[in-house]
């Protein structure tokens, strides 16, 4: 604790300690983060804020789903919302609010404490506490920390005293977290000079000398029902406090989509049983008596005059963390460039992929005149249909299909001769890397330039979150090609390629699958053709599973080394093949 700061404990041990502070019986209350399923703390690894604009909303239809629950028990709960949310949706806050729930604060943007300082945590408080306050037009009397707080940043609780914040739930006892301050485990008062707050923590249950969250939070769901009822049973016989508990909206959304990226683990946690989830909160609502923070504490939220919140600036939706590096600047007479996209099987990745290529259109639009070529490759999974549903009908799009599933190097050469443009860009559906940088590959296609390259294993190129083997697979092909060819290239099997069309479009494959992504590069390099490379960052997918069969490929790379090795050995090449970019222009 910092000078100053001290806490009134309240039922470390029995009821008659804890009876003195709003004592209850069967009580619990109910509190709800409002998030959407790719806003949570288990895939921040994978998912940066960044993109989150990039990903199919589904926080309104899940905070409809949790009202309509609460409805039906006629259970009023304290939601937990993002001012980042509150100024993107703010209908949909007033909405909660008007249905009779309080709305409390979790920051602004989901900012883990972790990273951030006293400063920094202070303005994102009060940032949050007006884009709520302007929502519902109500003051915002509690705050819970993104991720929760951990011993060490206990300190916040004095700048939440300090700023007038009436009560926290950001301390959550887990493991041995705590432990050597049992009262922390129960609702208290925390004193900081002259100012106080109460601090709500979240419960959990004493098993082997660890604090568990048998029935709260993920608790809910990964441990064994019984487990969770019985934890609750004996918190109420042995404290004169009410549990306090805690879900997420998108956890009633059984049907949103999966991600594929993180570990198992991370899976697991996120997605076992959603579909159990309505009938787990049943038993509660049902059982106990169900209230919010601030009903329990007896506070009571002062509506706001217009004038108090009117005059705060609110950002445009989630532009506020938007962080792309490219911004080109407007030009007269706009290049024209086509985008190629191949596709097979990728239903779940479309609506990311359409966000993700609004972006494009805006970040790029103002210097490029851009048109989109996507192919379906032969798609079993409606991939074909949502395409023409989403992008048929716009200006500059198109979609061309191959009946049977060719290979993404067959689509992505059906895409380049389809185009009409010179300068043609090809990338994955899965945004593996992010279309955005297109923006600095294509002015580096010179006059003589057949191709630039991204390259994740160039020395300034970056992989993310990529699984180690895939890693070593693409790394070693690229290692041996480099051999073969004798080119300084560190990268030779990225499909995220600009083209000068009218020096590869009559290039004959002999695969359509991923190796034709190696041998059209190393038919180019054979060739003499001009070739350079642009450091980029390699991610792991978001949406469903690689197509790559691993084996095959690896025998025909292999097969495919031999060729190139005989051929350069009775030809050898014309020209070299550039290490780094140089200056040029279209």
């Amino acid at each position: 604790m910092l000078d100053g700061a001290h806490n009134t404990d309240i039922g470390t041990a029995g009821k008659s300690q804890e009876a003195s502070f709003l004592s209850v019986d069967n009580r619990m209350l109910v509190t709800i983060e409002l998030e959407d399923y790719f806003h949570v703390g288990a895939f921040s690894g994978v998912i940066p804020e960044t993109h989150w604009s990039r990903f199919e909303k589904r926080i309104e239809s899940s905070t409809r789903l949790t009202l309509d629950l609460l409805d039906q028990y006629d259970v009023k709960a304290t939601f937990f919302v993002m001012g980042l949310v509150a100024d993107q949706i703010p209908e949909l806050i007033r909405e909660v609010a008007d249905r009779g729930h309080e709305i409390a604060s979790q920051g602004y943007s989901h900012r883990t404490i972790k990273n951030m300082s006293r400063a920094e945590f202070r303005d994102d408080l009060i940032r949050s506490r007006e884009a709520l306050e302007r929502a519902t037009g109500r003051e915002i009397l509690g705050h819970r920390v993104p991720h929760f707080l951990p011993h060490a940043s206990l300190w916040a609780l004095d700048v939440m005293a300090a700023e007038g914040v009436c009560y926290d739930s950001s301390v959550r006892p887990v493991m041995r977290q705590y432990s050597a301050s049992p009262q922390r485990r129960f609702i208290h008062e925390h004193h900081y000079g002259n100012r106080k707050l109460i601090e709500v923590p979240i419960s959990t249950s004493q098993v082997g000398g660890l604090y568990m969250p048998l029935a709260a939070g993920n608790g809910l769901r990964q441990f064994p029902q019984s487990w969770g009822q019985n934890s609750v049973a004996q918190w109420m016989e042995q404290h004169n406090q009410p549990f306090v508990t805690y879900f997420h909206v998108w956890e009633l959304d059984p049907r949103q989509p999966r991600i594929g990226a993180g570990s198992f683990l991370t899976r697991v946690r996120h997605y076992r049983n959603l579909d159990k989830m309505e009938d787990i909160l049943s038993y509660y609502f049902q059982k106990y008596d169900c209230i919010g923070i601030a009903e329990h504490l007896q506070l009571e939220a002062e509506p706001l005059s217009p004038e108090h919140y009117s005059m705060r600036d609110s950002p445009n939706s989630y532009i506020s963390i938007d962080g792309i590096s490219v911004e080109l600047p407007a030009v007269e007479e706009k290049t024209p460039v086509s985008i190629v996209i191949p596709c097979y099987n990728e239903s779940e990745s479309i609506v990311y992929l359409k966000n993700t290529l609004k972006m494009v259109r805006r970040k790029l639009g103002p210097m490029y005149e851009l048109a989109f070529i996507f192919v379906d490759d032969g798609s079993s999974d409606g991939t074909g249909d949502k395409l023409e549903e989403m992008f048929g009908d716009l200006a500059g799009h198109q979609v061309v299909r191959h009946e049977k599933n060719q290979g993404v190097s067959a689509a992505m050469m059906t895409g380049i001769r389809a185009a009409e443009t010179e300068v043609v860009c090809s990338m994955d559906c899965d945004c593996t890397y992010d279309p955005v940088e297109l923006g600095n590959m294509i002015p580096k296609l010179g006059p003589n330039t057949a191709m630039v390259t991204a390259s994740p294993y160039h020395p300034n190129g970056r992989v993310v979150n990529v699984p180690e083997w895939r890693l070593f697979l693409s790394r070693g092909a690229s290692f041996l090609y480099k051999m073969v060819l004798q080119e300084h290239l560190s990268t030779y099997t990225s499909c995220f390629r600009v083209y000068r069309r009218s020096k590869v479009a009559d290039i004959p494959l002999e695969e359509g699958h991923f190796l034709g992504v190696a041998e059209l590069l190393c038919k180019l390099a054979l060739s003499g053709e001009e070739i350079k490379e642009h450091p980029a960052t390699l991610e792991s997918r978001i949406f469903g599973q690689s197509k790559m069969k691993t084996l095959s490929t690896i025998r025909g790379h292999l097969r495919l080394l031999a060729q190139f090795a005989m051929e350069r050995a009775r030809h050898g090449k014309s020209k070299p093949v550039l290490k780094e970019p140089g200056d040029s222009i279209l």
